[in-house]
Order: structure tokens, then C-alpha cells, then sequence
């Protein structure tokens, strides 16, 4: 199993649409792809909140070849739909995981 973890600190003024979006929109077609088994959306606690909420989206790959190919062939279209939407309201890191 492979772990695709997407970070996300969202300023407090865009939380509540930004949170939407994902629910409604951004996960669902992520899961569309067919590349992914599930996907989960955790906010993190204990961290500061001062400067926006934290988040991690988690996106469950059965394979290493389904990560590479939505790497290869939606992220940038993916990304590019939240920097559309959200511009600097946000900030993001990403990291990959394989179940041990």
C-alpha cells in the first residue's frame, strides 16, 4: 500500500471554502482517476494555528505504478485547479509512504 500524504495550511479565511471544495469537489475527482483505493482528510492537532488551520488529505494507492500514474498523468491538472481557486491562501508539502 502506498500513502500519497498532501500537507495543507490554509489561511483561516479561506478554511470553510477550501474545506468544501475538497469534500465536494477536489477528493471525489482525485478518486475518479481510478488510481486510488481511498482517501482521508484529518486536521491536525497540537500544531499553531496562528498564521491558518493544518490538514492532511491522504490518498491510499494499492500500488507504486498507481501513484506514478497520477503523478504522471493528473497532478499538475489537479494542483493547478487549487492554485486557481486558492492562490497564496495556502501551502502545501508532499510526501510518499509505503506501508511496512
Amino acid at each position: 500500500m502506498i500513502l500519497y500524504n498532501v500537507t495543507i495550511k490554509i489561511n483561516h479565511e479561506a478554511e470553510q471554502e477550501w474545506l468544501q471544495w475538497m469534500k465536494d469537489e477536489h477528493i471525489p475527482e482525485l478518486m475518479n482517476t481510478g488510481l486510488f483505493a481511498d482517501a482521508k482528510l484529518f486536521r491536525l492537532l497540537d500544531v499553531d494555528d496562528s498564521e491558518g488551520v493544518t490538514y492532511a488529505a491522504q490518498y491510499f494507492c494499492s500500488t507504486m505504478e498507481d501513484y506514478n500514474n497520477y503523478i504522471s498523468g493528473h497532478a499538475a491538472e489537479m494542483r493547478e485547479k487549487g492554485l486557481k481557486r486558492f492562490g497564496d491562501k495556502f501551502i502545501a508539502f508532499r510526501t510518499v509512504m509505503q506501508q511496512v
